[in-house]
């Protein structure tokens, strides 16, 4: 089992979105499984009933989330950290300094994969690939690196964020599902026709 960990501040919108998200989109039997934190996160809470309402829109299982805090252990335990924003990815870094090479933002680890343009070597191919490319690359933005906090901002808000993390999530298990295959890339269609077409089984 390989997990990756994505990490916002009160677990409760954009990471636990990315969690059962990516979770839906993988191929049947993959040994990848999504977690998620929260760098602010109560313990235990429930995921709000807005966010519940766009995952299952989306295809996600919204069933038995509870909010967890970001630990040290967490991190140290995951294979892939994915920060929603800067903060989240350097907060996971200060608890864990060693974890950096595995720790991004999603839309920074996705820009990078899709640099790096393989999905042939698997999944820890793919990381150490990303973070190589990492320093190599000419700097962006730094909004560039950030999906903006829904909480608090009309549903509509909301679910424009639920679907650019599905584009990125959905993006990330047809490289892996595909990987095995030979070749894959993180580039493609976002959007609504990005979120039709990751509705369809992948192998």
């Amino acid at each position: 089992m390989t997990r990756i960990l994505f990490v916002c501040t009160g677990n409760v919108h954009r990471s636990v979105l990315a969690e059962r998200l990516l979770a839906a989109r993988l191929p049947p039997g993959s040994s990848l499984r999504p977690e998620s934190a929260g760098t602010e996160a109560w313990h235990r809470s429930p995921m709000e009933d807005t966010t519940r309402a766009v995952l299952e829109e989306l295809g996600g299982d919204g069933s038995g989330f509870v909010s967890r805090p970001l630990t040290a252990q967490l991190v140290a335990e995951a294979a892939l950290v994915l920060g929603l924003a800067r903060e989240h990815r350097e907060a996971a870094v200060r608890l864990a300094p060693w974890a950096m090479r595995r720790c991004f933002t999603l839309r920074e680890f996705v820009r990078l994969a899709h640099e790096c343009d393989r999905g042939v070597g698997g999944f820890e191919a793919v990381v150490a690939a990303a973070a190589a490319r990492r320093g190599a690359t000419a700097p962006v933005p730094p909004a560039d690196d950030d999906i903006p906090d829904p909480w608090g901002r009309p549903r509509q808000e909301l679910y424009e964020c639920a679907r650019e993390i599905d584009g990125a999530v959905s993006g990330m298990a047809r490289l892996w599902g595909m990987g095995e295959g030979g070749a894959s890339s993180m580039g493609g269609r976002n959007g609504s026709e990005e979120r039709n077409s990751s509705l369809s089984p992948l192998s």
